[in-house]
This record gives C-alpha cells, sequence and structure tokens, in this order.
C-alpha cells in the first residue's frame, strides 16, 4: 500500500482551534465541533503520534473533500465530492482550455467550459474556500508545534527532530495553496501562525507581496525539508519546494511584472542534475497507470497527490472523478479499471490538431453503430459521407489487415506506404470526423478514444461530441486489475521531472543567462522520443513549439490554464477553439478573464476585500 493517510476525526477541525480568519475568509466553512467539551487541543496533541496524524489531514485534503473521504465535507455549501481540492484544479486549469470540456449542467459549472464565469461561481467559491481551509489547518499545526508547546508537553528530542521536517511540509503545503489561490485570483488575504486567533479581517496584499511571501517560504523551509528522495512516497522533500519555486519564477512575469527566467532554469538545472529523481525509461503510459507508484514512473514524479482504493474514500473526488468523468459513450469502463462512466470531460479539436495527422491502425465500421463488433469496409462520417467499400473491405483485395493505414484529419484520405488508398466520396468536407474508427497517432502521448465520437463537438452536453481521452488507467501496466473498481489506486503527479525538462527549455528561450539552448534541445527531444515522436533541431525549439509541447506531454495534468495564460494566448484571440467565449467556433475573450473574480461568498464574508477588474 501507498502512503496511509489515517483520517482524522471530524472534531479535528475544532481541536486544531481553527481561527476565525478561515470563517472570515470564507464566511460559513463548517468548524463547528461535534463535542467542543471532550475534544480539547491539548488532549489531542499529548498523543505523539497526533503530530504525524495532523500533516496526514493536510496532505489527504488535496485530493478528498471530508474526513471520511467525501463524507463529511469540510465545506459547507458544496459537497465533498465536489470541494475535492484535486476534482477543482482540474475544472479551473483544464476546463477553461483548450485541453478539456465538460458536459453536465451542475449549477454554474457550464460556465467554465466558456470563459463566461462570474463572481457567483459555486466552483469558484470551492477552490477558493478550499485552499483557504488548508491554510488554516497548517497555521493551527504550526501554532501548535512551537518549541514551546513541544517542551511543556513534554515532548522527547528524536520526535522534536520530526516535527521539525513536518512543519517544513506544512509550510510547503500552505505555500502550495498560496500559489493556487495567486494564480487564479490574484491579490488574496495572507494569514499565518502568527496572526491572532480571534475574528478579525484579514488584509487582502497585493499579488506581487503574495508572491513575494511564498518565495521567501520555500526558500526558508530548504533547511528543514527531507533531502531529495528521502522522505517516505507522497510526501515533500527539497526538491519539492524547488520545483514549486521554479515554477512561480517561470510565471513571474505574470505575477510580479519581474522576469526571473534565470532564477527558474538555475533551479530546473538543479533538479535535473543533483535532485536523484530520473527521467522514467517506461512507456508514456505507465506514468498514469494504477500502478504508478512502483512500475518505474515513480523515478520522475517529483510530488504525487497519492491514490488508493482501499485506504482513501474519494467516491467521487480525486483521481475517481478524474477516470469517470472521462468515461461515456460506447467505452468500455472495464478497459480503463473502471466500475462506470460519468459521460462529463472529453478534450477540443484544436488539442487533437496539435498532435498532427493520426498515423496509426484503424478499426473500420458499416455505420454510426456502437457495435464494434461489427467489421466491414465502409466509414461513414457524421456527414453521411462514405469511403468506398471495395477499397477496404476485408475480403476485398484493396485492403490489406497486416498494413497500417493512415488517416488525414485535413482531406479525408487514407493511405498506406504513402499511396492514397481511399478517399471520400459525394462531397467532401474538411477535416471529417469517422464515427466508428479507433484513430491512433504515432506519437503515444495522446491516448483517445474515438468510435462513436466525433471530432467536432455541436452539443457540449453530449458526451460522444468530441474526442475522449484515456490517458489515465486505473489497470496496472502489466494488465492486471487494481485494487478496486470504482475508487482507483492511480496517483495524480502534481510535479515531475518532465515538467522541468521543459521548464528549462522554455526559461532559456525567453533569456535565462544560465540556460543552454543545446541542453534544452536535449531535455525536449528526449521526451519526444519516449513517446515515439520525431525529434525537433535547434531551429524549430521556439516558444510556440514548447507551449504545443507542454500541452502534448503535460495535457489534464493541470497546468494548461497558467501555461496558456503565461504565453498570452488563454484570453484574447490569439489561439481560439471550440466553445471559447461561448460560440461552437469559438471567439476571442476580454483579458480580464485572465485572473478569476474573488468569490462573492468571500466578499459578503470580508467586506475589506476588493474585487477583480472587470466583475
Amino acid at each position: 500500500m501507498k502512503i496511509s493517510f489515517k483520517y482524522i476525526s471530524y472534531f479535528l477541525l475544532l481541536i486544531l482551534g481553527l481561527n476565525m480568519t478561515l470563517i472570515s475568509c470564507t464566511q460559513d466553512l463548517e468548524v463547528t465541533p461535534k463535542d467542543d467539551d471532550e475534544f480539547l487541543s491539548e488532549t489531542f496533541f499529548s498523543d505523539p503520534a497526533s503530530y504525524k496524524q495532523v500533516l496526514a489531514k493536510l496532505y489527504s485534503g488535496l485530493y478528498v473533500g471530508g474526513n471520511d473521504g467525501d463524507g463529511n465535507a469540510d465545506i459547507s455549501g458544496i459537497g465533498g465530492d465536489f470541494s475535492s481540492y484535486l476534482r477543482l484544479l482540474f475544472i479551473m486549469q483544464e476546463v477553461t482550455t483548450d485541453e478539456a470540456i465538460i458536459g453536465w449542467a451542475d449549477g454554474a459549472l457550464p460556465t467554465m467550459n466558456t470563459q463566461k464565469w462570474s463572481s457567483n461561481n459555486e466552483f469558484l467559491y470551492g477552490i477558493y474556500s478550499r485552499a483557504f481551509y488548508e491554510i488554516s489547518i497548517a497555521n493551527e499545526f504550526l501554532r501548535q508545534t512551537t518549541e514551546e508547546k513541544l517542551t511543556a508537553r513534554g515532548v522527547d528530542a528524536s520526535l522534536k527532530t520530526e516535527i521539525a521536517t513536518f512543519r517544513a511540509e506544512a509550510r510547503f503545503l500552505r505555500a502550495f495553496s498560496y500559489t493556487q489561490l495567486m494564480d487564479l485570483f490574484g491579490n488574496v488575504p495572507i494569514t499565518t501562525e502568527n496572526d491572532a486567533v480571534g475574528f478579525y479581517y484579514p488584509e487582502q496584499k497585493t499579488r506581487a507581496e503574495v508572491f513575494a511571501y511564498i518565495e521567501s517560504e520555500l526558500i526558508a523551509i530548504d533547511a528543514d525539508l527531507a533531502a531529495s528522495k528521502s522522505n517516505e512516497y507522497g510526501r515533500i522533500d527539497k526538491t519539492a519546494a524547488k520545483f514549486l519555486l521554479a515554477q512561480i519564477y517561470l510565471n513571474s512575469e505574470v505575477y510580479t511584472g519581474n522576469k526571473k527566467y534565470t532564477e527558474s532554469a538555475t533551479l530546473s538545472n538543479e533538479i535535473i542534475t543533483a535532485s536523484g529523481y530520473t527521467f522514467a525509461e517506461v512507456p508514456y503510459e505507465f506514468l498514469f497507470a494504477a500502478d504508478n507508484n512502483r512500475n518505474g514512473a515513480q523515478t520522475e514524479t517529483i510530488f504525487p497527490v497519492v491514490g488508493d482504493g482501499n485506504a482513501i474514500r474519494a467516491i467521487g473526488g480525486g483521481m475517481s472523478f478524474i477516470l469517470h468523468a472521462a468515461i461515456g459513450g460506447s467505452m468500455d469502463a472495464a478497459a480503463q479499471g473502471m466500475d462506470g462512466g460519468w459521460a462529463g470531460n472529453r478534450t477540443r479539436r484544436e488539442f487533437v490538431s496539435s498532435f498532427g495527422e493520426p498515423n496509426g491502425e484503424f478499426e473500420f465500421y458499416r455505420t454510426k453503430s456502437k457495435n464494434l463488433a461489427t467489421r466491414t469496409g465502409i466509414l461513414v462520417n457524421e456527414n453521411g459521407l462514405a469511403f468506398d467499400s471495395n477499397d477496404l473491405a476485408e475480403d476485398q483485395s484493396g485492403y490489406d489487415s497486416s498494413k497500417t493505414y493512415s488517416f488525414s484529419l485535413t482531406d479525408g484520405t487514407i493511405t498506406t506506404n504513402g499511396v492514397v488508398v481511399a478517399a471520400p466520396t459525394g462531397n467532401a468536407v474538411n477535416k471529417p470526423d469517422l464515427l466508428g474508427m479507433q484513430i491512433t497517432w504515432a506519437d503515444s502521448r495522446i491516448s483517445t478514444y474515438t468510435p462513436g465520437q466525433t471530432l467536432d463537438i455541436a452539443n457540449v452536453a453530449t458526451f460522444t461530441n468530441g474526442y475522449a481521452l484515456t490517458k489515465y488507467s486505473n489497470v496496472n501496466s502489466d494488465g492486471s486489475l487494481a485494487q478496486r473498481n470504482d475508487m482507483p489506486d492511480t496517483d495524480f503527479p502534481m510535479f515531475r521531472l518532465s515538467d522541468v525538462y521543459l521548464m528549462y527549455a522554455e526559461a532559456t528561450l525567453r533569456g535565462a543567462t544560465s540556460g543552454n539552448a543545446a541542453t534544452a534541445l536535449t531535455y525536449v527531444n528526449k521526451i519526444r522520443n519516449r513517446a515515439n515522436a520525431s525529434p525537433i533541431v535547434a531551429g524549430n525549439l521556439t516558444l510556440d513549439f514548447i507551449l504545443d509541447e507542454r500541452g502534448r506531454e503535460l495535457y489534464w495534468e493541470c497546468h494548461r490554464r497558467t501555461d496558456l495564460i503565461r504565453f498570452g494566448k488563454f484570453s484574447g484571440g490569439d489561439k481560439i477553439w471550440q466553445w471559447k467565449g461561448g460560440v461552437q467556433n469559438g471567439t476571442a475573450t476580454s483579458s480580464f478573464r485572465n485572473l478569476m473574480p474573488i468569490p462573492a461568498t468571500a466578499i459578503q464574508a470580508n467586506p475589506t476585500l476588493k474585487q477583480n477588474t472587470g466583475y
């Protein structure tokens, strides 16, 4: 089993003494105890094991939305499943971009597809509240683990040393949450363990001030964090802090107006050359399989958010959401190791197009039927255009089942060995979407399910509009079953070494004096080689290429919104994707969308907060 996160009883929310700053930031978060006379903080911390239990609560809070998995929700007004940190990050970072679209109509969720959100969006309330909830737990843990309190409780020297590492990890996780708040909302309040417990309105800080605070914290905790790769799997070490620091330096121009690309490249180089984390020489799909904590993928995973089907009860949050929501249409849920699908998330045409033309083996079907057992030669696309069955029928000489056929999204032709063997009959249209065909690409990173799915999304609510992505799996890399099929074992790779390669390359292209262009090219081609993608030459290593390559390598890993903003392509009209701006073909959006609005509930609770421009 992976790291065991013991779930602390619901009363922990009080016995930690969560202060009223949490309420003033997020209004009515659930901080009421079950029995405040029976469970007091000093009583709880009299048990030496309690310190690690609170740390476990902080880590598990990245995955689940309550103390009983998704039950007993930490945040009132939004369920434990909907308020899962990882689930909300996915919605913020992926659904708002070209990489994902969700078909559900829950509340204001559809506006996340279209960049039409407002300050009344409950999912924005959820991520804002979740981040401040984690911060409040970290703050109180730090209050309860001062040298004075530990000495008064008679904590021995050995445990004190261990607690010093716990404290550094808590400060990292607090900095991680402040990073999400800074990235999403810009100007937010800062509260620390040094703030008095009690009701008051915490002061809103500028984005640059929040950046400076995060930076100072990540630098300060280095001395107390575990050495690289020496901590328990799933826990933070020195390299994770360097990663987060390199990440905010890469985005410093967005956050503060000041460039820190040299600093980003320097830290990236330290991670690559001296951390002990190594590029995983395994098939790309191993990085996202149920056993990605032990199948070789773990060598490059710097910060995993741990999943465990038996130990972590996440029915609707975490990886359970990411896997279940990506299954629908004619997909076989069991092939993904799951017990069913929720028909929610797919990808958009523009992301698919970044991989170029498909080049792989195809299954051919007679009609739009979802019956995958039907295998004859006629191909029918969404417009009813058919390919010549005489060319492709298995019992005709025109089709050779031993050959690899390639389908062109550009003109709808099928070729083998460079020779066109089939083309649409009737009035051809550009980039026809062929139904009943499993399409593959030479680049192994794009893992799709396409039978019965159209490339274009005419109706957002229809799961079969848009190609399904099967990047994550709850099946072990050797094909064996995971522990269970309702809650996955798959870990989410929050930070991994491939991202560091790409950060180094981008920072170098942006002028980092500590970067080397030849080295950057080597790192990019190492990534592409694992994916069976053609290597590139120096002249092709451009910023536009890096943005596309980050999408190809890191899609659905909660980076895309931040990346697009850094490249100036999230809002505005420089990059358009279907349903951006609320129309099928996409349209430009206003630049104020680069920041999310401060949730209206937060402003009601703390009237000193100033709303972001445009909302």
